[in-house]
């Protein structure tokens, strides 16, 4: 006896979601391999979606993607835990029209986040372990606390330009300035407002807690530098002139994993150590570097750099010949290329950098 079943199966057939993330709301839609069936708006919660997947389109493939941005990989995480093919993609690699760029709207931004996943026109981006996220996060604290340490120290030296104060001529070289006798001298100035005299002394103690804070974070690092997971990595990085440990954790979070970039030039894209060109017919303009990139390391590339090309008599070669026929701002990206390679070597090879001889 044949009997109705009125269940849908879409069992063998793609479904693809592009969620536009937000803080208090997502923006999804969801596509079949051939219509767009709904735009709606929902709590930013995977298991939320994964439920209106599996309750409307049961046994199908899953597919989601969604911009790398401040909610940063745990909605990725928590997708793929449920089962679902989820990738992050770079924003400036979604293909967008003139008039999406006009007509902005978090509706119209899932649209093509979902047409261009069911094209296959997005490649997601690399998404790290969650140890590795975690032991990123500490040295990139570290780095906004340095900042923040860097903006008190500016106000100070403002608050006392401000009030006629001359910092005295003892404290003025690099070897003293921020000093233990610098700093008592700061608390010993006598300020005729009791106003004013408080306002030194706060931002004076907010600096010295700021120093405090950075040197506990500084032994957590080290701390986990000598670990099983970093040690051995840190001691190859630390042969090249230039780095030291704090360095080659920060290189070490960034990177992860040295052999997921195929070749160099992906390597210098990631970091962001490649110019932006502009070819037309015969004609091609090389311009200054891309703004696509990791900025917090390359910025450490860069700095180490200049520390290379002082101590590494190869890379000091090779930026005074840079120096010949370009300003020294432009002589150090390429050194800093070089010192990147220098690294890609080391850690690819699993063995230690030897200075070359120049004769």
């Amino acid at each position: 006896m044949l009997t109705q079943s009125n269940k849908i199966d879409f069992n063998g057939q793609h479904i693809y979601a592009g969620i536009d993330a937000h803080l208090r709301s997502w923006n999804v839609t969801v596509m079949t391999e051939e219509l767009i069936i709904k735009t709606f708006s929902q709590n930013p919660s995977p298991e939320i979606l994964h439920q209106f997947l599996t309750r409307n389109f049961p046994n199908a493939i899953y597919h989601t993607a969604y911009e790398a941005g401040f909610c940063g990989y745990w909605i990725h995480n928590r997708l793929s835990a449920l089962g679902v093919d989820s990738i992050v993609v770079n924003p400036a690699d979604i293909p967008t029209t003139d008039k999406e760029k006009v007509n902005k709207t978090d509706q119209r931004d899932s649209k093509k986040i979902a047409r261009s996943l069911r094209s296959g026109h997005l490649k997601g981006i690399y998404v790290p372990s969650l140890k590795t996220l975690e032991d990123r996060n500490l040295l990139r604290t570290r780095g906004v606390l340095v900042r923040d340490l860097t903006r008190n120290k500016n106000r100070i030296k403002s608050f006392l330009y401000f009030h006629g104060i001359e910092i005295p001529e003892r404290f003025k070289s690099k070897s003293t300035h921020w000093s233990k006798r610098f700093m008592s001298w700061l608390k010993s100035v006598d300020l005729s407002e009791k106003s004013a005299q408080k306002s030194l002394n706060l931002i004076i103690e907010s600096s010295e807690n700021l120093r405090l804070t950075i040197l506990g974070a500084t032994v957590e690092i080290r701390e986990l530098s000598q670990s099983e997971a970093y040690a051995g990595q840190v001691l190859l990085l630390r042969s090249i002139p230039g780095i030291g440990s704090l360095t080659a954790m920060t290189i070490l979070t960034e990177l992860e994993q040295i052999n997921r970039f195929s070749n160099f030039d992906q390597l210098c894209s990631f970091v962001g150590l490649i110019p932006s060109t502009n070819s037309s017919g015969e004609k091609e303009n090389i311009g200054e570097l891309t703004h696509r990139g990791n900025n917090f390391l390359r910025c450490i590339i860069v700095e180490c750099a200049w520390i290379a090309a002082r101590r590494d008599l190869a890379l000091n070669k090779s930026y005074h010949e840079y120096c010949k026929r370009m300003e020294p701002a432009k002589a150090i990206i390429r050194i800093a290329r070089k010192l990147l390679n220098r690294i890609r070597f080391v850690l690819k090879n699993n063995q230690p950098y030897e200075c070359s001889v120049v004769k």
